[in-house]
């Protein structure tokens, strides 16, 4: 994936509350004054970014398309999400704190997952893997905050950071040198979640979206942590 800067002027809609990006929500504004930490925008955008990557665990069994389940309010009250609910909150997280931030999305293979997952899915083709594009020093900056150093650690992975100057994007590779991730698709950046396309892809490519409650089919009980685990084993 090439990494370009963009310059163009912030949208003033990257700096307001929308129904997914709930940056006026009392949790969300709570947590923005908590964490956004630092003597400038830039410093407060690095702290809010590991506030939401490590806060809050990735589990991609705990999918739910609905507004309730993607907006940023939902991910503190869950204390857990996945890619794009993850990024929804450091969105609202930065317009809370005062600082512009939108959405970014794209399709990524990723080499690495669970058999459960695998086997739900069909596919190694993540669609709409969700970032945070934040306005920063004149440009936009890629901030991925998805995986939770806990579980980088369990997958062998290279966690992701953020300065705050640099994309922080995917590692191609993992710690051993195998294939990671993979970006196939750019699919642009938005000022608000664009659930219902979303959720139109996942049901054409995951069969097992729920056409109604908009649910991942995991089946309950199923636990991505115990799972990861149990197939990537200590040496």
């Amino acid at each position: 994936m090439m990494v370009t800067m963009q310059t163009e002027t912030p949208d003033p809609q990257t700096l307001q509350p929308t129904t997914m990006i709930d940056s006026d929500h009392p949790a969300v504004q709570a947590f923005a004054l908590a964490h956004a930490t630092g003597a400038n925008n830039r410093e407060r955008a690095v702290a809010l970014f590991y506030a939401v990557r490590d806060g809050f665990r990735y589990d991609p069994y705990r999918v739910n398309l609905s507004p309730d389940g993607m907006r940023a309010s939902a991910v503190i009250a869950a204390g857990h999400g996945w890619c794009a609910n993850k990024a929804v909150l450091l969105a609202a997280a930065c317009r809370a704190a005062g600082i512009p931030a939108r959405l970014g999305f794209a399709d990524v293979r990723n080499h690495l997952s669970t058999e459960r997952l695998r086997q739900m899915m069909k596919t190694d083709v993540f669609a709409w893997h969700g970032y945070t594009d934040i306005w920063l020093d004149g440009a936009w900056r890629k901030a991925t905050p998805a995986f939770n150093r806990s579980l980088c650690d369990k997958f062998g992975l290279l966690p992701l950071e953020f300065d705050g100057v640099n994309d922080s994007i995917y590692h191609p590779f993992d710690k051993s040198g195998q294939r990671h991730m993979e970006y196939v698709r750019q699919r642009g950046v938005f000022n608000d979640l664009p659930l219902d396309a979303i959720v139109a892809t996942f049901r054409d490519i995951y069969r097992t979206v729920a056409p109604d409650a908009g649910q991942a089919a995991i089946e309950s009980g199923a636990d991505f942590l115990a799972d990861v685990a149990r197939e990537n084993p200590p040496n």
